[in-house]
């Protein structure tokens, strides 16, 4: 295979793992914590940390595994990935995620085509998201710097620590946010919430930009 079609798919199969991880993991984490949300909540976010993990390590070699549009976009305005691979980047990656939602609710015998009813909207849930997009991305850019060998590692650790310390759980993916509209179960968030999540994800993800550069100069 080419580059490019061997990087889309490694995009692709990671971001809908990531996907089946996040939905699969809140859809059996509600049903086996008995009501008790803290429970689920942190099974979720184990879950969640530990796939990025493998799915970090596997797929970063090919595609340098973004399986995030805020990733694409920060790596595009470094010039590392062109325009038009980044655009094709966030394609595979937003299809991705909602066909990993599908397939999750395919393996708990759930309805397919789902609509999401959890609001998650407010100027904390807001803030949230910048702070929590912010956070990653300057783990990436910092690990990229100092411990390159230990991105996949600090990345699951950081996702797993803001799934709690953030309002919003910590979505920080402008693609699993879309994907997550399509799930009615507890990783869930309405369609009408989406846009502004994307919004301050985005924003964080170029404050992080910024931040790294004036910390460590433009190849952090």
């Amino acid at each position: 295979m080419d580059t490019l079609p061997r990087r889309l798919l490694a995009e692709a199969l990671g971001t809908s793992f990531l996907l089946i991880a996040v939905v699969g993991s809140g859809i059996m984490a509600e049903a086996l914590s008995g009501g008790n949300t803290g429970v689920a909540l942190l099974a979720n976010a184990i879950a969640t940390g530990v796939a990025l993990y493998v799915l970090i390590t596997l797929f970063g070699p090919v595609s340098g595994a973004h399986f995030n549009p805020a990733v694409t976009l920060v790596f595009a305005l470094r010039r590392e990935i062109s325009i038009l691979h980044a655009f094709l980047y966030v394609i595979c990656q937003v299809l991705a995620g909602i066909i990993g939602v599908w397939l999750a609710h395919v393996m708990f015998e759930l309805p397919v085509l789902q609509a999401s009813t959890t609001a998650r909207t407010g100027s904390g849930q807001w803030v949230a998201e910048v702070i929590a997009t912010f956070g990653l991305l300057f783990t990436i850019l910092g690990g990229i710097r100092h411990a390159p060998a230990q991105v996949p590692a600090l990345v699951a650790a950081y996702i797993t620590g803001a799934y709690w310390f953030t309002a919003s759980t910590s979505f920080a993916n402008p693609a699993v946010t879309i994907a997550r509209a399509f799930s009615d179960t507890f990783a869930g968030i309405a369609p009408g919430d989406v846009a502004p999540f994307i919004v301050a994800q985005i924003i964080g993800a170029v404050l992080a930009l910024s931040v790294a550069g004036a910390l460590y100069g433009r190849r952090a």
